[in-house]
């Protein structure tokens, strides 16, 4: 297994448009990404991954581009976007770029001469499709946002693919024309000194030959990851990926930890690092057995061979202190206790703006206070259905995407501090509680807290390369790990509880030169012994071994 320096990074996602407003108008942009550039780098981190901010009628929060080359009015201007990326360079990090390319907005001007006429020489850009002889679709699918995946178009008789929303019609990656189109605009950013692509549903782009009717069309892992993904990633890869020292971490839907190697292989040639989702999406609330053996199973499945990511919050799901935590009676605790478990884990943390002081998820009193198109759309069809609406409200909360992109809280003034204006979407009220300004003026805060983890990663390879051993298969509060890298060894010890625990270490541990690397309560000395150890509630303590 190489040592290079993307495995070695540590990642911030930066959800612009609710990061900072500097104009007023209530969204975050990319001058207030500028203005916070000093904060994100004193925490440590190497590397920015920023959401789109391309050209895009915003159905989806950027996710639906109409100009790959453009950046939109909200985010600022690419002198604005040019200035941040040279700021990024000077403070002596990375900055990658998300790439959307299973889908465009249906205002991009390629789909409006697609859709223009059956022989329009961009036809086949999309995905196009008769209707069945009774005039329905042309498949059961159902799409990430819609009761289908195909929309009726009246000019000319035929329907349109969308694995999300109905604005978001599918490219057809089966075109040769189209993927040049693709590596054109991707070699343009490369070109302009980007480091790298977060890749967006990228194992959507091939789809299931002849489109045939789903057994279970609920189940709609039919979209992802079949056959011909690997051939237009390798030819990515051949065209321009290679061509670049980049970070490419791809969004793998759907995956399982065998598909894993196919996809980051250092011998296969198409990414370098993946997302899977069998804990984001597939684990609703905390389950330690289940995340334990997702762990082993990932772990096991690309030792020696690929590369994985850890993260449990991001733009699309539910902020991990209040999904997978206690974000009540120990939200601190709990938020660093989960930061040591990304952190130590095998594969490369990713942080997403304002984990770092313990942001929690929202609830809100109505639907109309939500922005999320995912959340919107299943509300509207299940009300439609005659569902009653406040349970369906109350059922749509805990999961909505909104939760985790309320507006970053940097101090506890009105909105706070996020815009002078009215914000795109509420501020989280407790803010002024959970904010940026307290916990820089804390030393036991959270951030400090993730400061120290990140250092650590710097300083320490076992925390990057060590090879993983769970010694407490079987327990469903504690999880107790070693990490051991050219003699380097560490034991993580995590208490993912409201209660005591006690672990009693396997035969054979010698504790005599044992030193505390790290513990998220204070008043751990490293003069503990660890032979038989009760952690407290939420309690986290790294120690060399």
């Amino acid at each position: 297994m190489k040592r290079t320096w993307w495995k070695e990074a540590v990642v911030y996602q930066i959800y612009w448009r609710s990061f900072l407003d500097t104009n007023g108008d209530g969204f975050g942009d990319l001058q207030g990404v500028i203005a916070k550039l000093d904060y994100i780098q004193s925490l440590g981190v190497d590397v920015i991954w920023l959401n789109p901010c391309y050209e895009s009628p915003d159905r989806d929060n950027g996710y639906d581009i109409s100009e790959y080359t453009t950046i939109m009015e909200k985010a600022g201007t690419m002198q604005i976007w040019e200035t941040l990326l040279q700021e990024v360079h000077t403070r002596g990090m990375k900055l990658i770029m998300d790439l959307v390319v299973n889908h465009t907005s249906d205002q991009h001007p390629w789909f409006l001469e697609s859709r223009s006429s059956k022989d329009n020489p961009k036809r086949d850009y999309y995905i196009w499709r008769d209707p069945k002889a009774d005039g329905s679709a042309p498949n059961n699918w159902r799409s990430y946002f819609e009761p289908s995946t195909w929309t009726l178009d009246e000019t000319t008789g035929q329907y349109y693919f969308h694995s999300f929303a109905v604005e978001q019609p599918d490219l057809n990656w089966e075109s040769p024309a189209l993927r040049e189109e693709i590596y054109r605009m991707m070699r343009w950013w490369l070109d302009k000194g980007i480091d790298g692509f977060r890749m967006d549903a990228v194992a959507l782009l091939a789809k299931q030959e002849g489109f045939p009717d789903a057994e279970h069309p609920e189940d709609i892992s039919y979209l992802a990851n079949n056959p011909g993904v690997h051939e237009y990633l390798h030819e990515m890869h051949e065209q321009v990926l290679k061509h670049y020292d980049i970070l490419t971490v791809g969004e793998l839907g759907f995956i399982k930890p065998e598909d894993g190697p196919l996809y980051t292989g250092e011998d296969r040639g198409e990414l370098n690092t993946l997302f899977h989702f069998e804990v984001a999406d597939e684990m609703p609330s905390w389950d330690m057995l289940r995340f334990k053996e997702i762990q082993t199973r990932w772990y096991q499945a690309l030792k020696d061979k690929g590369w994985n990511s850890q993260f449990l919050n991001n733009h699309d799901h539910t902020r991990q202190v209040t999904r997978y935590g206690n974000d009540r009676d120990f939200r601190v605790e709990s938020a660093k206790l989960l930061g040591t478990l990304v952190h130590t884990l095998p594969g490369m943390p990713y942080i997403y703006q304002g984990e770092e002081i313990g942001m929690t998820g929202v609830r809100f009193s109505s639907i109309e206070d939500y922005d999320d198109i995912a959340m919107k759309n299943k509300y509207r069809d299940l009300v439609a259905a005659g569902r009653d609406p406040q349970e369906v409200f109350e059922s749509l909360l805990p999961l909505s995407r909104d939760n985790s992109r309320t507006p970053m809280q940097w101090d506890a003034s009105e909105h706070g501090g996020f815009t002078t204006g009215t914000p795109w979407i509420k501020v989280n009220p407790n803010h002024t509680e959970i904010n940026v300004e307290q916990a820089l003026a804390d030393p036991n805060s959270v951030f400090y807290y993730y400061k120290k983890l990140i250092q650590l990663r710097k300083e320490n390879p076992v925390m990057v390369y060590g090879d993983y051993f769970d010694l407490s298969e079987g327990h469903e509060e504690l999880y107790i790990y070693k990490r051991e890298f050219e003699g380097t060894r560490w034991l993580v010890m995590l208490n993912h509880s409201d209660r005591e625990n006690t672990f009693t270490l396997p035969a054979g541990y010698d504790e005599s030169g044992k030193e505390l690397v790290i513990a998220n309560y204070a008043d751990v000395t490293g003069e503990e012994s660890i032979q038989e150890t009760t952690l407290r509630p939420h309690e986290a303590r790294v120690y060399q071994i």
